[in-house]
């Protein structure tokens, strides 16, 4: 678990289903997914998460706003095996679209990209979005990440004319080095 003055960082719980569902149904979610998700989608994507958890000892955990403790997202990190954009550890948010502008990503993010640093002997953490997504590059730059435009990737779970499939790549270096 990761606290923040705002947020709490944690593993998943049966509760936190139904309003992540309800987020990822947010159409203005669903503008930077390529699409809505559904709640057995959402219920798959929580169950992945758990299993990349058991096996790394970390993941996308779930969000909570310590005010009033409502689910309002995930931030965390993921191992990627797959190229692009990995072998890498990516540090990754998603919001419910009224917590956006507010702050908590990047609140989290930086606590997310610490605690990456402290406890994994990784050179880098990286985050990558659709070139489009200039509010998700916001905050990657607020919390010291640096584009690498050479390392830019088309998604490839996209088609090639899907206006999201143009990404963009940016690291952070291990403090130090």
């Amino acid at each position: 678990m990761i606290e923040t003055e705002r947020l709490v960082l944690r593993r998943w719980r049966p509760a936190d289903h139904a309003p992540f569902a309800a987020i990822n149904a947010d159409p203005r979610v669903g503008d930077w997914l390529g699409g809505v998700r559904t709640a057995a989608q959402t219920d798959d994507q929580i169950a992945r998460i758990e299993a990349h958890c058991a096996r790394h000892g970390y993941g996308f955990w779930a969000a909570e706003r310590k005010a009033d403790r409502r689910l309002v997202g995930m931030i965390g990190l993921k191992f990627h095996e797959e190229t692009p954009p990995g072998p890498c550890v990516e540090a990754g948010w998603r919001l419910a679209h009224d917590c956006w502008g507010r702050g908590l990503a990047t609140e989290g993010a930086a606590a997310a990209l610490a605690w990456g640093f402290d406890h994994l002997e990784v050179p880098e953490i990286v985050a990558f979005t659709a070139r489009a997504n200039l509010a998700s590059q916001a905050v990657m730059r607020r919390i010291g990440m640096v584009h690498v435009p050479a390392r830019d990737f088309d998604h490839p779970a996209l088609p090639a004319d899907h206006p999201l499939r143009s990404h963009v790549m940016f690291a952070a270096r291990r403090p130090g080095q």
